[in-house]
Order: C-alpha cells, then sequence, then structure tokens
C-alpha cells in the first residue's frame, strides 16, 4: 500500500478549481503546465504520490516541485518554472541602452542609405560600431540578439506605423460636419427616393499618376493541348500617366468619371461643368471633397 504523503493538504477555492480543469484539458498550452494542473488536482483530490506519478507519468521528483511551490506559494506558483538566470549576461545595461538609441534614430543620420533599419542591418552597424563606443560585449551581436534587446522595450524599428496629425485648427468642426452629411444621406437612402428633394450630395475624388501602359505583343488564347490559359508577354510599352477624376452619388451611385492628361484646376473645373450640366437647374449639389490645391484654387473659386 502506498505511502501516504506527510506534506499539507492543498485546499483551492471554486476559481482555483475551474482554471486548473481547463487548464488541464487544453491542447494550446504548454505540456509541462497541463501536467502540473494535473497533479495539483489529483493531490487536492486526495491521491498519493504513487498514484500521481502513474496517471499522469511524470517522475516523483517533478510531483514534489510542483507540489512545494503550490503549498508555499499558490497553485498559480506550482503551474510555473522558477526564474534563474545560470550565468551573468554578458551584454551590459549601458551596451543595450547603446543599441535602443540607434533604433530610435534613422539610418540616413549614419550614411546609409535606406530610410529604415532592418534587424540585419542594425546587427551589422552595432558591430561595427561597437569597438569605438566601448561597448565590446556586442563585438559578435547577430540580428537574433539586436531583436532580443529590443523586444525588452518593445521597439520595432522595421515597421512603419501611420497617424494622423491635425494641423488644422477647425479640423473637428469640418469633420463633424461632414459626418452629418453623410448621416444624412443614410437617412435619405433608408426612407426611399424623395422626389420633393432638390439637394444632390455627390463625393469628388482623383487618382493622378495612373500609369498608362501598353502590350507590345498581342495576348495568346488558350488552346487545348498546348497551354489550357491565355498568355501574356512581359514587356509592355510606357504611354506616360493619366489622371482620373471621378463624381460618386450618393443617392443614386450614379458615377461621372472624367480621364485627363494633367491634374489642374482647369480639369477639375471640367469635372464641375459636367456635374452642373447632369443636374437640373433648380438643385443644389454639395460636394465632398479634400482640400487639394485644385480645389481651391482662384480659378476654381472664379467659377464657382
Amino acid at each position: 500500500m502506498s505511502r501516504v504523503s506527510q506534506r499539507a493538504k492543498l485546499s483551492l477555492d471554486q476559481e482555483q478549481m475551474k482554471h486548473l480543469q481547463q487548464l488541464s484539458q487544453s491542447r494550446k498550452d504548454p505540456l509541462r503546465e497541463i501536467q502540473r494542473a494535473r497533479i495539483l488536482l489529483s493531490y487536492a483530490a486526495n491521491k498519493t504520490i504513487t498514484a500521481i506519478k502513474n496517471d499522469i507519468g511524470v517522475s516523483r521528483p517533478t510531483i514534489y516541485k510542483c507540489l512545494d511551490k503550490a503549498l508555499a506559494a499558490g497553485p498559480e506558483t506550482g503551474l510555473k518554472d522558477k526564474y534563474h538566470r545560470p550565468k551573468e549576461p554578458s551584454i551590459t545595461v549601458e551596451a543595450k541602452t547603446w543599441v535602443v538609441n540607434f533604433a530610435c534614430s534613422k539610418p540616413t543620420e549614419y550614411g546609409y542609405a535606406a530610410e529604415m533599419w532592418t534587424l540585419s542591418a542594425l546587427a551589422t552597424h552595432v558591430r561595427k560600431s561597437c569597438a569605438e563606443a566601448e561597448h565590446l560585449c556586442l563585438a559578435k551581436a547577430a540580428k537574433a540578439t539586436i531583436q532580443r534587446i529590443l523586444k525588452e522595450h518593445p521597439l520595432k524599428p522595421h515597421k512603419m506605423h501611420y497617424y494622423l496629425e491635425r494641423r488644422d485648427e477647425f479640423f473637428v468642426r469640418k469633420m463633424n460636419d461632414v459626418l452629418m452629411v453623410y448621416k444624412e444621406v443614410t437617412a435619405q437612402n433608408t426612407g426611399g427616393p424623395d422626389k420633393n428633394n432638390m439637394i444632390v450630395t455627390v463625393s469628388v475624388d482623383e487618382k493622378p499618376g495612373v500609369q498608362a501602359l501598353k502590350n507590345t505583343a498581342p495576348d495568346l488564347p488558350p488552346k487545348p493541348g498546348v497551354h489550357p490559359c491565355g498568355a501574356r508577354d512581359y514587356e509592355y510599352q510606357r504611354l506616360g500617366t493619366l489622371s482620373i477624376l471621378a463624381a460618386l452619388d450618393l443617392n443614386t451611385g450614379h458615377v461621372i468619371g472624367q480621364v485627363h492628361e494633367r491634374h489642374r484646376s482647369k480639369e477639375f473645373i471640367s469635372l464641375l461643368e459636367e456635374l452642373d450640366a447632369y443636374y437640373p437647374q433648380d438643385s443644389v449639389i454639395r460636394i465632398i471633397l479634400d482640400n487639394v490645391s485644385s480645389h481651391i484654387s482662384k480659378e476654381t473659386m472664379q467659377y464657382l
């Protein structure tokens, strides 16, 4: 008959019991934590050490360490490994701070052509510069070493995050005006077409610099037994760039579009003239657009 353990009883409250049961049945968590959860549940159910060893398939020292940690500091501590450091780190805190300083600057400041650091480029620069800065502990720093140093803060100099800088003091008021227009259009569209409504809401935007390309050889159609899909020559001819101007009616979905070789006030006024000719003379055309120079130029204001 197995000897009963002389250790204290492990008492678990309802929340701890539920957490351990979920962890013991997990298929995603680390195996060692799943085994430790089963050890704690079995011990709390008054099973002997031998029975726990046979059921879970772990050694007795593993069970003892798990139970001793749980009895000393709680079940959560029994699930985790104790933090230990086999030796003192070779890279000093000052050297890590030096690397972080590089990561927070741009490569162009040090004579490189790139606008952003890659981890490999940063590791190469650190190895080249560490002797002069008296951080010889980084003389063999690899990409993974730099990655671990940056992960502590965390920093990702190889990625770019875009933000919105509010340069216009009236930005919030203008934003509210635009959003109210869209809410009004949504309400109109939900209620069905209103013949008495003479306000037309149009969203306008441009896409300048579109490449006009032409194939130098004709496409080949599919041919049974030769090639199952169509074929196209990879060479092409550039015919310059074009600008696309489009106006979307937010009530009907109708689009008025124009294609021009240039993007100036003259071309934008041409789109406005087509809009004016398309809608009835007694209607009001309300346009939502950004503040690009052609929209607010003297020529455009004079036309309006």
